[in-house]
């Protein structure tokens, strides 16, 4: 089989509609016919997916993409399958009968894209059933899910290099919207790309087509009324993020009271509710949604008009992704950033949860060797109440549990526990140095958007600036207006 641009344009019209590549794409896919790994940093809605979906029609072998979200991987699997293209995903969402029948098939040699999530690879019987294959080629969507200064801290992120060791080391093509020069090493380091060999792909971040914006109400009731007006004049579909789910609550209510249809989405929702909010989110062409920021990663929804963000986020890389959910059909789009003091307390609390010292790491240690067998008969409700006592609200337990999860001092789920009693803390863990290293870079991550708040320049200039992106003015941000 003859394997050139011609080959790969027909495959292109063939399976995707199109005509033809976008910039990059075209590059990045002979790239990786090629053999080569490669970080492809790519803004959302810009065509990064089909850098690896158009290459697996041409392997003999399995693609395996790992993604975050099982809402992202079903998507992703319905658009292909609707296309006659052979994907498939495995993941928690699925009755254990059918994930047998999914890894009976793999083991068959069926499929030539699968997507999973990375905690699949704890499963042994997932292993067994790639043990046969051969896999061409391992992708790593939402690539910034691996760095430890990345913001979706996710354990088995950081393990993408021992499934890679499990694959038998295929090419890996890493895939993100944003990534600071840093994440992007960590990036290359946690999938075990060879520094020296690997390509990055850099289409910048450049989204002209949002326009940016900064308020700054004096108090919630301003901020819930400044909200209001705005989503009022809204001409199409719009997020409203919040940082907590009771800011969620009190707005909604307030809604309710101003006679304002919409929909919320948050994580304590039965996951068939927040499947159902999804899916008629993506089908409308005017609805409101409250939401925390897990929401619209998995959102193919090209035409989102406008995007508030009702509270401080914790980073730049953080706002660009959520702010990139909004016009990816290249419109105009509003992206409107409220600003309170307040908010700045409560990130410095959360930053406070993410990063707890080394006492609270070897009290936590000490705490579960006390309790020893008896540890499978607590809850991690149990376990928090007993660190923390009656302050409910402190969530270090939730890090420090991840952070042994992540060094293999523990295993298990938050509330089915199982210590590795023969496993000490490791040193990253007690080394207060590296430890307020993190911080440190936590909080600097912290007053970088609080500059992007605070700045009377180019509001679109200060965030290319941060991610190293050259850029003079837009025109497109309120400071610039």
């Amino acid at each position: 089989m003859k394997i050139d641009r011609d080959f790969l344009l027909e495959l292109l019209k063939g399976n995707f509609g199109l005509d033809s590549f976008r910039p990059s794409q075209e590059e990045i896919i002979w790239h990786t016919l090629e053999g080569g790994s490669s970080l492809v940093l790519m803004p959302t809605g810009m065509g990064k997916s089909l850098c690896y979906q158009l290459p697996a029609l041409v392997f003999n072998g399995l693609t395996v993409v790992i993604s975050p979200l099982i809402a992202l991987m079903k998507d992703q699997v319905d658009s292909l399958k609707s296309r006659g293209i052979d994907a498939e995903f495995i993941n928690s969402s699925l009755s254990s009968a059918e994930r047998e029948k999914r890894y009976r098939n793999v083991a068959a040699g069926k499929y030539r894209l699968l997507y999973v999530s990375p905690e699949r690879f704890r499963k042994d019987d997932f292993i067994s059933s790639l043990s046969g294959r051969d896999v061409s080629l391992l992708a790593v969507d939402e690539a910034h899910c691996v760095s430890q200064w990345g913001h979706d801290f996710r354990p088995d992120y950081s393990r993408i290099f021992q499934f890679r060791g499990i694959l038998n080391n295929p090419p890996v093509m890493a895939l993100t919207a944003t990534a600071t020069a840093r994440v992007q090493e960590d990036i290359v380091s946690c999938t075990g790309m060879d520094p020296s060999q690997v390509k990055i792909f850099n289409e910048g971040i450049c989204r002209p087509n949002l326009h940016l914006a900064v308020l700054d109400p004096v108090d919630e009731p301003e901020k819930f009324r400044t909200i209001l007006g705005l989503v009022r004049k809204r001409n199409g579909s719009t997020l409203v993020y919040f940082n907590l789910i009771s800011g969620i609550e009190r707005f909604s209510a307030y809604l309710d009271i101003e006679g304002v249809k919409h929909s919320i989405y948050h994580g304590q929702l039965p996951a068939e509710k927040r499947k159902r909010v999804q899916e008629t989110f993506i089908k409308s062409g005017s609805m409101l949604m409250l939401a925390t920021n897990a929401f619209g990663m998995g959102v193919d929804k090209e035409d989102i008009r406008m995007i508030i963000h009702a509270e401080l986020p914790d980073s730049l890389e953080s706002y660009y992704q959520e702010i990139g959910r909004g016009g990816r059909d290249g419109k105009p789009t509003q992206c409107v950033l409220m600003y309170n003091e307040a908010d700045l307390a409560v990130q410095m609390e959360f930053l406070a949860w993410r990063n707890p010292d080394s006492g609270f790491i070897k009290k936590t240690w000490s705490h579960l060797q006390k309790l020893g067998h008896a540890l499978n008969s607590h809850t991690y409700e149990d376990i928090q109440e007993q660190l923390v006592y009656k302050n409910r609200s402190d969530r270090r337990l939730d890090t420090v549990l991840s952070l042994f999860d992540r060094y293999g001092v523990t295993s298990g789920s938050l509330n089915t526990l199982n210590l590795k009693m023969e496993t000490g803390l490791p040193p990253e863990l007690t080394d207060e140095g590296l430890l307020s290293l993190k911080r440190d870079r936590d909080l600097q991550r912290l007053r970088d958007m609080l500059g992007y708040v605070k700045t009377e320049g180019c509001r679109r200039e200060y965030i290319h600036h941060y991610f190293n992106v050259s850029v003079k003015g837009c025109g497109n941000c309120d400071n610039c207006r």
